[in-house]
Protein backbone atom coordinates (compact mmCIF):
# COMPACT_ATOMS: atom_id res chain seq x y z
CA UNK A 1 0.00 0.00 0.00
CA UNK A 2 1.35 3.40 -0.95
CA UNK A 3 2.32 5.70 1.88
CA UNK A 4 0.14 8.79 2.24
CA UNK A 5 1.75 11.86 0.82
CA UNK A 6 2.13 15.09 2.74
CA UNK A 7 -0.50 16.67 0.47
CA UNK A 8 -3.01 13.88 1.17
CA UNK A 9 -2.42 14.15 4.92
CA UNK A 10 -2.91 17.91 4.73
CA UNK A 11 -6.14 17.53 2.81
CA UNK A 12 -7.45 14.96 5.29
CA UNK A 13 -6.54 17.18 8.24
CA UNK A 14 -8.25 20.15 6.62
CA UNK A 15 -11.41 18.11 6.08
CA UNK A 16 -11.47 17.00 9.73
CA UNK A 17 -10.92 20.51 10.98
CA UNK A 18 -13.60 21.87 8.67
CA UNK A 19 -16.07 19.25 9.92
CA UNK A 20 -15.30 20.08 13.53
CA UNK A 21 -15.73 23.75 12.81
CA UNK A 22 -19.16 23.17 11.28
CA UNK A 23 -20.15 20.94 14.16
CA UNK A 24 -19.32 23.53 16.79
CA UNK A 25 -19.98 26.86 15.06
CA UNK A 26 -23.75 26.84 15.40
CA UNK A 27 -25.84 29.82 14.40
CA UNK A 28 -27.83 31.24 17.29
CA UNK A 29 -31.49 32.06 16.83
CA UNK A 30 -34.01 33.39 19.36
CA UNK A 31 -37.59 32.34 18.62
CA UNK A 32 -40.59 33.72 20.52
CA UNK A 33 -43.87 31.81 20.62
CA UNK A 34 -47.27 33.47 20.84
CA UNK A 35 -48.31 32.14 24.26
CA UNK A 36 -47.21 30.06 27.24
CA UNK A 37 -45.71 26.72 26.23
CA UNK A 38 -48.40 24.29 25.07
CA UNK A 39 -49.04 21.43 22.65
CA UNK A 40 -49.62 23.96 19.86
CA UNK A 41 -45.88 24.73 20.04
CA UNK A 42 -44.89 21.08 20.27
CA UNK A 43 -42.96 20.67 17.03
CA UNK A 44 -40.54 23.45 17.92
CA UNK A 45 -39.88 22.03 21.38
CA UNK A 46 -39.47 18.61 19.79
CA UNK A 47 -36.76 19.98 17.49
CA UNK A 48 -34.89 21.24 20.56
CA UNK A 49 -35.43 18.06 22.58
CA UNK A 50 -34.27 15.70 19.84
CA UNK A 51 -31.33 17.81 18.70
CA UNK A 52 -32.85 18.51 15.29
CA UNK A 53 -31.85 22.17 15.34
CA UNK A 54 -28.31 21.22 16.34
CA UNK A 55 -28.21 18.73 13.46
CA UNK A 56 -28.91 21.66 11.13
CA UNK A 57 -26.19 23.81 12.69
CA UNK A 58 -28.53 25.91 14.83
CA UNK A 59 -28.56 26.91 18.48
CA UNK A 60 -32.25 27.77 18.94
CA UNK A 61 -33.66 29.26 22.13
CA UNK A 62 -37.45 29.29 22.52
CA UNK A 63 -38.87 32.19 24.50
CA UNK A 64 -42.44 31.78 25.70
CA UNK A 65 -45.05 34.37 24.86
CA UNK A 66 -47.82 35.35 27.23
CA UNK A 67 -50.48 37.96 28.01
CA UNK A 68 -47.94 40.77 28.46
CA UNK A 69 -45.66 39.83 25.55
CA UNK A 70 -45.93 41.48 22.13
CA UNK A 71 -43.84 39.36 19.81
CA UNK A 72 -44.01 41.70 16.83
CA UNK A 73 -42.77 44.61 18.94
CA UNK A 74 -39.86 42.51 20.18
CA UNK A 75 -39.16 41.48 16.61
CA UNK A 76 -39.24 45.02 15.24
CA UNK A 77 -36.94 46.14 18.08
CA UNK A 78 -34.38 43.47 17.17
CA UNK A 79 -34.71 41.62 20.48
CA UNK A 80 -35.73 38.32 18.87
CA UNK A 81 -35.01 36.73 15.50
CA UNK A 82 -38.31 34.97 14.73
CA UNK A 83 -41.77 35.66 16.14
CA UNK A 84 -44.90 33.54 16.03
CA UNK A 85 -48.10 35.40 15.17
CA UNK A 86 -51.44 35.27 13.42
CA UNK A 87 -51.47 35.91 9.68
CA UNK A 88 -53.76 38.89 10.19
CA UNK A 89 -51.16 40.44 12.51
CA UNK A 90 -48.61 40.36 9.72
CA UNK A 91 -50.99 42.06 7.29
CA UNK A 92 -51.81 44.70 9.90
CA UNK A 93 -48.10 45.34 10.50
CA UNK A 94 -47.53 45.83 6.77
CA UNK A 95 -50.37 48.37 6.73
CA UNK A 96 -48.35 50.32 9.30
CA UNK A 97 -45.14 49.98 7.26
CA UNK A 98 -43.52 47.70 9.82
CA UNK A 99 -40.89 45.78 7.81
CA UNK A 100 -41.88 42.22 8.73
CA UNK A 101 -42.65 39.19 6.58
CA UNK A 102 -44.05 35.69 7.16
CA UNK A 103 -41.78 32.87 5.96
CA UNK A 104 -43.91 29.87 7.02
CA UNK A 105 -46.98 28.86 9.02
CA UNK A 106 -47.51 26.08 11.54
CA UNK A 107 -51.27 25.73 11.28
CA UNK A 108 -52.73 25.01 7.88
CA UNK A 109 -56.12 25.37 9.56
CA UNK A 110 -56.77 28.29 11.89
CA UNK A 111 -57.78 26.75 15.27
CA UNK A 112 -60.50 29.34 16.01
CA UNK A 113 -63.85 27.80 16.89
CA UNK A 114 -67.32 28.79 17.95
CA UNK A 115 -68.53 26.59 20.80
CA UNK A 116 -72.21 25.94 21.43
CA UNK A 117 -74.22 23.76 23.77
CA UNK A 118 -75.27 20.26 22.71
CA UNK A 119 -78.07 20.20 20.18
CA UNK A 120 -76.80 22.94 17.88
CA UNK A 121 -76.34 21.15 14.55
CA UNK A 122 -75.06 23.96 12.32
CA UNK A 123 -73.21 27.21 12.94
CA UNK A 124 -75.93 29.17 11.14
CA UNK A 125 -78.37 27.98 13.81
CA UNK A 126 -76.70 30.47 16.16
CA UNK A 127 -78.02 33.45 14.20
CA UNK A 128 -79.83 35.72 16.64
CA UNK A 129 -78.49 33.88 19.70
CA UNK A 130 -75.97 35.33 22.21
CA UNK A 131 -72.28 34.65 21.51
CA UNK A 132 -69.43 35.68 23.84
CA UNK A 133 -66.86 37.45 21.68
CA UNK A 134 -63.58 39.14 22.69
CA UNK A 135 -62.84 42.71 21.63
CA UNK A 136 -59.95 41.69 19.37
CA UNK A 137 -62.30 39.44 17.41
CA UNK A 138 -64.03 42.50 15.98
CA UNK A 139 -61.09 42.74 13.57
CA UNK A 140 -60.70 39.04 12.87
CA UNK A 141 -63.39 36.38 12.58
CA UNK A 142 -66.48 38.29 13.76
CA UNK A 143 -66.80 40.35 10.55
CA UNK A 144 -66.41 37.08 8.62
CA UNK A 145 -69.28 35.54 10.60
CA UNK A 146 -71.42 38.58 9.99
CA UNK A 147 -70.76 38.50 6.27
CA UNK A 148 -71.11 34.74 5.83
CA UNK A 149 -73.93 33.90 8.24
CA UNK A 150 -75.73 37.17 8.81
CA UNK A 151 -74.77 37.42 12.47
CA UNK A 152 -75.37 40.84 14.03
CA UNK A 153 -73.59 42.90 16.68
CA UNK A 154 -76.55 42.71 19.04
CA UNK A 155 -75.73 39.01 19.49
CA UNK A 156 -72.35 39.80 21.03
CA UNK A 157 -71.70 39.34 24.71
CA UNK A 158 -68.43 40.17 26.52
CA UNK A 159 -65.88 37.38 26.57
CA UNK A 160 -63.56 37.29 29.59
CA UNK A 161 -61.54 34.24 28.50
CA UNK A 162 -63.44 31.98 30.89
CA UNK A 163 -65.86 29.15 30.17
CA UNK A 164 -67.88 29.77 33.35
CA UNK A 165 -70.50 32.07 31.73
CA UNK A 166 -70.95 29.45 28.99
CA UNK A 167 -71.49 26.70 31.54
CA UNK A 168 -73.97 28.84 33.46
CA UNK A 169 -76.12 29.80 30.44
CA UNK A 170 -77.36 26.99 28.15
CA UNK A 171 -78.27 29.56 25.48
CA UNK A 172 -74.82 31.14 25.29
CA UNK A 173 -72.18 30.26 22.67
CA UNK A 174 -68.58 31.48 22.80
CA UNK A 175 -65.33 31.76 20.90
CA UNK A 176 -62.27 29.61 21.59
CA UNK A 177 -59.52 27.44 20.16
CA UNK A 178 -60.27 23.85 19.26
CA UNK A 179 -57.27 22.68 21.31
CA UNK A 180 -58.16 24.52 24.51
CA UNK A 181 -61.59 25.77 25.62
CA UNK A 182 -63.55 22.61 24.68
CA UNK A 183 -61.25 20.72 27.07
CA UNK A 184 -62.34 22.86 30.04
CA UNK A 185 -65.99 22.57 29.04
CA UNK A 186 -65.79 18.80 28.71
CA UNK A 187 -64.08 18.59 32.12
CA UNK A 188 -67.16 20.34 33.56
CA UNK A 189 -69.39 17.61 32.16
CA UNK A 190 -70.71 19.26 28.99
CA UNK A 191 -70.04 17.81 25.54
CA UNK A 192 -70.19 20.94 23.39
CA UNK A 193 -70.86 21.42 19.70
CA UNK A 194 -67.61 22.74 18.19
CA UNK A 195 -67.43 24.52 14.84
CA UNK A 196 -63.94 24.99 13.37
CA UNK A 197 -64.20 28.15 11.29
CA UNK A 198 -61.36 27.07 8.98
CA UNK A 199 -63.46 24.09 7.89
CA UNK A 200 -66.18 26.56 6.91
CA UNK A 201 -63.90 28.79 4.85
CA UNK A 202 -62.24 31.20 7.32
CA UNK A 203 -58.88 31.74 5.55
CA UNK A 204 -56.14 33.31 7.72
CA UNK A 205 -53.05 31.31 8.60
CA UNK A 206 -52.33 30.86 12.28
CA UNK A 207 -48.96 30.64 13.99
CA UNK A 208 -47.14 32.29 11.12
CA UNK A 209 -43.36 32.46 11.51
CA UNK A 210 -42.37 36.10 11.12
CA UNK A 211 -39.02 37.85 10.64
CA UNK A 212 -37.89 41.36 9.83
CA UNK A 213 -36.84 42.13 6.29
CA UNK A 214 -33.36 42.89 7.57
CA UNK A 215 -33.08 39.37 9.00
CA UNK A 216 -34.54 37.98 5.77
CA UNK A 217 -31.80 39.64 3.73
CA UNK A 218 -28.89 38.88 6.06
CA UNK A 219 -29.68 35.37 7.36
CA UNK A 220 -31.34 33.51 4.51
CA UNK A 221 -29.40 30.32 5.05
CA UNK A 222 -30.11 30.32 8.79
CA UNK A 223 -33.83 30.84 8.21
CA UNK A 224 -33.94 28.07 5.61
CA UNK A 225 -32.34 25.65 8.06
CA UNK A 226 -34.68 26.82 10.86
CA UNK A 227 -37.75 26.10 8.74
CA UNK A 228 -36.53 22.68 7.69
CA UNK A 229 -35.56 21.66 11.21
CA UNK A 230 -38.86 22.97 12.59
CA UNK A 231 -40.81 20.99 9.98
CA UNK A 232 -38.86 17.87 10.95
CA UNK A 233 -39.66 18.62 14.59
CA UNK A 234 -43.37 18.82 13.80
CA UNK A 235 -43.33 15.56 11.86
CA UNK A 236 -41.70 13.86 14.84
CA UNK A 237 -44.02 15.51 17.39
CA UNK A 238 -47.17 14.40 15.57
CA UNK A 239 -45.83 10.82 15.66
CA UNK A 240 -44.66 10.80 19.29
CA UNK A 241 -44.99 13.98 21.40
CA UNK A 242 -43.19 12.75 24.53
CA UNK A 243 -39.78 14.50 24.03
CA UNK A 244 -41.34 17.86 23.17
CA UNK A 245 -43.92 17.62 25.95
CA UNK A 246 -41.18 17.14 28.54
CA UNK A 247 -39.63 20.49 27.54
CA UNK A 248 -43.05 22.17 27.37
CA UNK A 249 -43.75 21.15 30.96
CA UNK A 250 -40.31 22.41 31.97
CA UNK A 251 -41.02 25.86 30.52
CA UNK A 252 -44.64 25.90 31.69
CA UNK A 253 -45.06 23.78 34.85
CA UNK A 254 -48.76 24.70 35.00
CA UNK A 255 -49.42 22.73 31.82
CA UNK A 256 -51.02 19.40 32.69
CA UNK A 257 -50.30 16.11 30.96
CA UNK A 258 -54.04 15.80 30.32
CA UNK A 259 -54.29 19.11 28.46
CA UNK A 260 -51.12 18.38 26.49
CA UNK A 261 -52.58 15.08 25.37
CA UNK A 262 -55.90 16.74 24.48
CA UNK A 263 -54.21 19.48 22.44
CA UNK A 264 -52.06 16.95 20.57
CA UNK A 265 -55.08 14.78 19.83
CA UNK A 266 -57.19 17.69 18.56
CA UNK A 267 -54.39 18.90 16.31
CA UNK A 268 -54.41 15.44 14.75
CA UNK A 269 -58.20 15.01 14.73
CA UNK A 270 -58.71 18.31 12.90
CA UNK A 271 -55.48 18.08 10.84
CA UNK A 272 -54.45 21.58 11.93
CA UNK A 273 -50.80 21.10 11.02
CA UNK A 274 -50.86 18.63 8.14
CA UNK A 275 -53.95 19.50 6.12
CA UNK A 276 -54.33 20.77 2.57
CA UNK A 277 -51.18 22.01 0.88
CA UNK A 278 -48.97 20.50 3.60
CA UNK A 279 -49.82 17.01 2.36
CA UNK A 280 -48.26 17.80 -1.02
CA UNK A 281 -45.76 20.58 -0.34
CA UNK A 282 -44.65 19.82 3.21
CA UNK A 283 -45.20 21.00 6.77
CA UNK A 284 -45.09 24.76 7.51
CA UNK A 285 -45.96 25.53 3.89
CA UNK A 286 -47.98 28.51 2.64
CA UNK A 287 -49.62 29.35 -0.69
CA UNK A 288 -50.26 32.54 -2.62
CA UNK A 289 -53.90 31.50 -3.02
CA UNK A 290 -54.42 31.26 0.73
CA UNK A 291 -52.85 34.65 1.40
CA UNK A 292 -54.82 36.20 -1.46
CA UNK A 293 -58.04 34.75 -0.02
CA UNK A 294 -57.20 36.33 3.35
CA UNK A 295 -56.62 39.73 1.75
CA UNK A 296 -59.86 39.35 -0.22
CA UNK A 297 -61.68 38.60 3.04
CA UNK A 298 -60.31 41.79 4.62
CA UNK A 299 -61.34 43.82 1.60
CA UNK A 300 -64.78 42.24 1.53
CA UNK A 301 -65.56 43.19 5.14
CA UNK A 302 -64.01 46.66 4.94
CA UNK A 303 -60.95 45.94 7.09
CA UNK A 304 -58.31 46.46 4.39
CA UNK A 305 -56.66 49.81 3.82
CA UNK A 306 -56.56 51.19 0.28
CA UNK A 307 -53.23 51.44 -1.51
CA UNK A 308 -51.43 48.81 0.60
CA UNK A 309 -49.27 46.23 -1.14
CA UNK A 310 -50.22 43.30 1.07
CA UNK A 311 -48.02 40.91 -0.88
CA UNK A 312 -45.08 42.33 1.12
CA UNK A 313 -46.43 40.41 4.14
CA UNK A 314 -45.28 36.97 3.02
CA UNK A 315 -42.67 35.14 0.98
CA UNK A 316 -42.73 31.56 -0.30
CA UNK A 317 -38.98 31.61 -0.87
CA UNK A 318 -38.22 29.18 1.95
CA UNK A 319 -41.26 26.90 2.16
CA UNK A 320 -40.82 25.89 -1.48
CA UNK A 321 -37.65 24.04 -0.51
CA UNK A 322 -38.66 22.55 2.86
CA UNK A 323 -40.90 19.71 1.60
CA UNK A 324 -40.96 17.71 4.83
CA UNK A 325 -44.10 15.69 4.15
CA UNK A 326 -46.31 14.61 7.08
Amino acid sequence: MAKPTVARIARTLATVLAFCGVAHAQDRLLFATDWLAQAEHGGFYQAVAEGTYRKHGLDVTIRMGGPQVNGLQLLAAGRIDVAMGDGLQVLSAVEQNVPVVAIGATFQKNPTVIIAHPGVAKLEDLKGRPIAIGAASNNTFWPWLKQRYGFTDDQKRPYAFSVQPFLADPKLAQQGFVTSEPFSIEKAGVKPAVFLLANLGYPPYSQALIVTRDTLEKRRDVLARFLRASAEGWKSYLANPAPGNALIRKDNPQMSDELLAYGWRKMKDFALVDAGAAMKSGLLTMTEARWDATVDFLKGVGLAKPGVDYSRAWTLEFVRDVRVLP
